[in-house]
C-alpha cells in the first residue's frame, strides 16, 4: 500500500512544479533537478529515473532515520537559467534537504549561487572539470584526474603519439582540454601533435585547445575531414567531450567516413551505455570510454543493482518512464551512490541540517557500491575506481584496465610541468 503511494506520488511529481501538501512528519523532501526536455534529456532523463529507483529501495528498507524519502522532481529543461530558477524552488518553496541534479557545468554553474545563497546541498553526478570546491556541493562526479587524465595514460600505453581535442562549447570541456594540453605536454607530446588548434592570448600564453561545437551541432563533415587528415599518419586518436546528443551525428559521420577504432579511436567522457541506444553501436565497435562504472562490471554489488534497476522499471506505473532496452550507467551509479553517501551521512549527522550533513561527509564515509568502494572527501569530491572501457556491438563495453581508488583532486591547472 505503502509502495503504490509512493509511485503515485512520484508520478505527479514527475510533471513538474506540481503542488505537494506540506511535508508530513515521516518523509522528508528531497529534490531531483535534470533535464528531462532539450538537448540533454537523451542523458539526464536516466539520472531521474534511478534516482527514483534509489528512493523506493531506500524507503522499502524504512527509509532515511525513519523517515521515508517524498521526491520533488522538476525539469531544467536544458536550460541554464530554468535550473536556477528550479533550484530557488526546491530549496525556498519545497523546502528539500538535499538535491540531487545537473549534468552539464554550466547547470551547476548557474545554481551554485542558489545552493550558497541558501546554504543548500546538491550533489553532482556527472564528469566534470575542476577548478571548483563549493562547500555546498558533493562531488560524487568524475573530476579530470578520474577520468581524462587516466584515458590519456591508456592512450600513451598504446603507442598513441597524436591526440586530436574536441568538445561542446563550455566550460567543461574548455577547461578539461587546457588541462589536458598541460598533461600531454608533460608527458613529452609536441604541441603540433595535439590537434583542434589553439588560441594564445596577446601574451602568448594558450587560453584555448581544440575544437568546439554548440549543443544541438549536427554538421560534423568538415570536422571529421580535419581528422581524418590529422590521423593519416597512424598513432592519432580523438579525446572528445562532446556532450549530448551532437554526439549522434558525428559518430554518425565518423563512421560514414570510413574512420575505425583501429585507423583512430575515440575515447569520449560522455558516451556511455545510456547514450549507445541512440547510435549506431555496431558500427563503433572498439570505440573508447573512461569512467568510474561500467555495467558490465562483475561483482555481486552490481548484479545486485542491475537486477534491481530492471525489476523495478518493469514494476513501476509512473508515467513517462520508458521501459524496453534500459542500461545502467557510470552516472546513474554516481548518483546511486550519492544518495546513499547522503543517507549515511545524516545518519552520522543524527540529522538532515545541511551543516552537519557536510561535516559527516567530510569526515571520510564509504559505501560499497556497483562500482567498488566510494569514500567522500574533505574537499567535497569522492574516491573512486576509474575504468577503461571498449565498446562492443551491443552497446556495453568490455573493461580493459582499472585504476583503483581514485583520490578526487580538482585542482590540476598548472600542476603538470
Amino acid at each position: 500500500m505503502k509502495r503504490r503511494f509512493f509511485n503515485s506520488m512520484m508520478a505527479a511529481a514527475l510533471v513538474g512544479s506540481v503542488a505537494l501538501p506540506a511535508q508530513a512528519a515521516d518523509t522528508v523532501k528531497v529534490g531531483v533537478l535534470h533535464s528531462l526536455s532539450g538537448t540533454m534529456a537523451i542523458s539526464e532523463t536516466s539520472l531521474r529515473d534511478v534516482l527514483l529507483f534509489t528512493f523506493d529501495e531506500i524507503n522499502a528498507a524504512g527509509g532515511v532515520m525513519g523517515k521515508k524519502i517524498e521526491p520533488v522532481v522538476v525539469d531544467g529543461a536544458s536550460n541554464w537559467p530554468l535550473f536556477a530558477e528550479k533550484a530557488k524552488q526546491l530549496l525556498e518553496q519545497d523546502k528539500c534537504a538535499v538535491v540531487f541534479g545537473c549534468w552539464t557545468s554550466v547547470s551547476r554553474k548557474s545554481v551554485l549561487p542558489v545552493f550558497e545563497k541558501n546554504n543548500g546541498l546538491l550533489f553532482y553526478p556527472v564528469q566534470y572539470e575542476g577548478e571548483e570546491e563549493s562547500q555546498n556541493v558533493c562531488y560524487t562526479a568524475e573530476a579530470v584526474n578520474q577520468q581524462a587524465t587516466p584515458a590519456v595514460d591508456y592512450l600513451l600505453d598504446q603507442g598513441i603519439k597524436k591526440f586530436y581535442l574536441l568538445g561542446s562549447d563550455y566550460v567543461y570541456p574548455q577547461t578539461t582540454n587546457l588541462v589536458l594540453l598541460e598533461y600531454l605536454l608533460s608527458k613529452g607530446v609536441p604541441l603540433e601533435n595535439i590537434g583542434g588548434g589553439y588560441r594564445k592570448d596577446d601574451s602568448g600564453k594558450i587560453i584555448s585547445a581544440g575544437k568546439y561545437t554548440p549543443f544541438g551541432h549536427t554538421d560534423y563533415q568538415q570536422i571529421v575531414a580535419e581528422i581524418k587528415q590529422f590521423s593519416a599518419g597512424g598513432n592519432a586518436a580523438v579525446v572528445s567531450t562532446l556532450n549530448g546528443d551532437t554526439n549522434v551525428p558525428f559518430f554518425k559521420e565518423y563512421a560514414a567516413a570510413g574512420l575505425t577504432a583501429e585507423a583512430c579511436p575515440v575515447v569520449s567522457f560522455s558516451i556511455s551505455e545510456d547514450e549507445f541506444r541512440g547510435l549506431p553501436a555496431d558500427k563503433l565497435v572498439g570505440q573508447l570510454g573512461c569512467w568510474s562504472y561500467f555495467q558490465s562490471i562483475d561483482s555481486p554489488a552490481n548484479k545486485k543493482f542491475v537486477d534491481g534497476f530492471q525489476s523495478w522499471l518493469k514494476k513501476s506505473s509512473i508515467t513517462g518512464i520508458v521501459k524496453e532496452g534500459r542500461v545502467t550507467c557510470s552516472p546513474m551509479v554516481l548518483s546511486y551512490d550519492g544518495v546513499y553517501l547522503w543517507k549515511a551521512c545524516v545518519e552520522k549527522a543524527g540529522s538532515f541540517d545541511v551543516d552537519k550533513v557536510r561535516e559527516a561527509w567530510k569526515s571520510g564515509l564509504s559505501f560499497e557500491g556497483p562500482n567498488g568502494k566510494v569514500t567522500s572527501q574533505k574537499n567535497m569530491h569522492m574516491t573512486k575506481n576509474v575504468y577503461i572501457g571498449e565498446t562492443k556491438a551491443d552497446g556495453q563495453f568490455k573493461i580493459l584496465k582499472e585504476f583503483k581508488e581514485v583520490y578526487g583532486e580538482p585542482w590540476l591547472k598548472g600542476k603538470f610541468k
